[in-house]
This record gives C-alpha cells, structure tokens and sequence, in this order.
C-alpha cells in the first residue's frame, strides 16, 4: 500500500570517528532513533569531505586520514518528531552541521 504526507528530514553531517562519552556520535543518533521510534534512519558513509576547517578528509589520503572521514545520518518523520529529536542531537554532537529539509513523504507498507 501507498501513503503520502509531509515530514522533515534531518541530516547530521559528522566525521566518522566523532564520539560523544567514548560511543561513536552516529550509533548513539542511530540507536535514540530506533528507541524513539522515528519511521527510520541510515547512515551514509562518504569517501571525503572537508569540514569547518577546509581540510579535505579521503580515502585515497592513506592510513591515518580515514578516521575521520564523513558520514551523514539522515532520519525522516514528521516534523513534530523530528523537532522532539533536536534536543538528544545537541546533547551528543560536538562539532559538525545539521540540515532540516522540509520533504514529501511516499510510504509503501505491505500488507495494509
């Protein structure tokens, strides 16, 4: 089955190797997500990038430059959720940017 609605999509742009208390920032985002029941998350991992400091991070750098290579988390809900969602996100992330996209949502459910 097919649904449509309006939502939000929130994209947390980090490096890989960001932790927050000794737990890697894009698991603890990952796992609040899944506990809160958010429709659903992915991380992305990227094969370079540059951040606030304009350096470029990649693959191709060799040992020792892909411990901080990027990954956006990407969560889509309902905007109410998300915005619930922002608190837990500044409590955890320490450098990096957040993105909020209002989107479209196509949902398909089997077996509804």
């Amino acid at each position: 089955m097919r649904s449509a609605s309006e939502g939000l999509a929130l994209r947390v742009y980090l490096g890989n190797g960001d932790r927050h208390e000794g737990r890697l920032v894009h698991e603890l985002l990952l796992e609040e997500a899944a506990r809160r029941g958010l429709n659903g998350g992915t991380v992305l991992r990227g094969i370079s990038g540059f951040g606030a400091s304009h350096r470029i991070h990649a693959e191709s750098q060799g040992p020792g430059h892909a411990e901080d290579l990027p990954v956006v988390i990407e969560i889509v809900d309902r905007e109410d959720r998300i915005q619930g969602f922002l608190p837990f996100v500044d409590s955890v992330v320490e450098e990096g940017l957040v993105s909020l996209t209002r989107v479209s949502v196509i949902r398909y459910e089997r077996g509804r």
